[in-house]
């Protein structure tokens, strides 16, 4: 819906924004100097977790991730808060302070903010960045040839629900709350170090669309078309078995009716592992397009997986292979 409504705005020109809303990336760039760019992204929503400090957490790295996918540096940040009049201040504090333990390991200033009264908690954090201009990294870059990366598992969207429904159990709470309270900072860090040399030529989060949704869109804007193959993507404990359990969110069904055209499937796909690759994540991990040489180098590094390869153009755009 909001793409369709977006296309219906008038255009700006400016020839200093160097990454907008066109081809739906991570954050927005915009030129200040020529060796300096300001990189800014904006992410909140409503609680996913129990723990009101764990949910701090997990809103903060959910919101510094589309900073460092692309390839940038977060600075400092606005929160932004939606809380109830009559609602315990004790909470409040407890998911300011959660979220504030993620900046602080990000390195990123707490500046400011804005907070509405809302009989619904919501929160999340306005993020501003830098990254030279000639070092951004977009999910319009990628190259056939490039090998596919991803650094987290898949699952958050349909363990959150299976805590919404007090069906999780204890060890996929754990799992899914240590990869969304886990920072990209030393991901990224890697990807852009000079002296590393790693040609990483496209980067994005995989997050709301799911893997398939931000697979569609690196494919889109880069020209090119992708095979991924299913036995290697990773999944988080109990990712499947809530999928079979009929606990997946209604933005899965959402992002699948809308992706699923593009894909091809593979007979042997097993049909609960084609659904969670559309599985909406939270705080989800970054989707790495790299030359074939470098591949197995940078795996080693950052400690992800080797999901598929990029080839060019065809129908359809992305292949699944067993």
């Amino acid at each position: 819906m909001l793409d369709a409504v977006l296309g219906k705005l008038a255009r700006q020109q400016d020839p200093k924004v160097l990454v907008g809303f066109d081809k739906a990336d991570d954050a927005g760039v915009y030129l200040l100097a020529p060796d300096l760019a300001l990189v800014q992204t904006v992410d909140f929503f409503t609680p996913i977790v129990d723990d009101p400090y764990t949910f701090g957490q997990i809103a903060a790295t959910n919101s510094l991730s589309d900073i460092y996918a692309m390839g940038a540096r977060p600075i400092n940040a606005l929160t932004m808060v939606c809380f109830p009049e009559k609602g315990d201040l004790e909470v409040l504090q407890t998911i300011l302070a959660g979220g504030l333990s993620k900046m602080i390991e990000a390195g990123c200033t707490i500046i400011g903010g804005h907070s509405i009264r809302d009989e619904e908690i919501k929160f999340g954090y306005a993020v501003t960045g830098t990254v030279h201009p000639h070092r951004v990294l977009t999910n319009s870059g990628a190259r056939p040839g490039d090998r596919l990366l991803l650094t987290k598992g898949l699952g958050t969207g349909a363990i959150s629900t299976a805590i919404k429904r007090q069906k999780a159990e204890p060890e996929w709470v754990q799992a899914a709350v240590r990869s969304m309270t886990t920072l990209s900072r030393r991901v990224a860090e890697a990807i852009t170090d000079e002296t590393a040399g790693f040609k990483v030529h496209g980067l994005t989060d995989v997050t709301g669309f799911g893997l398939i949704g931000h697979a569609r869109e690196l494919a889109l804007g880069s020209h090119v078309s992708l095979v991924l193959y299913a036995s290697r993507i990773p999944l988080l404990p109990g990712a499947l078995e809530c999928v079979r359990a009929g606990l997946v969110p209604g933005g899965l069904k959402n992002n699948r009716e809308f992706a699923d055209c593009v894909v091809a499937w593979h007979e042997a796909v097993a049909e609960e592992l084609r659904t969670i690759l559309f599985d909406p994540q939270t705080a989800g991990g970054l989707l790495i397009s790299v030359a074939a040489e470098d591949a197995a180098r940078l795996c080693q590094t950052i400690e992800a997986r080797e999901i598929g390869e990029v080839i060019p153009p065809a129908s359809p755009l992305i292949q699944v292979e067993a």
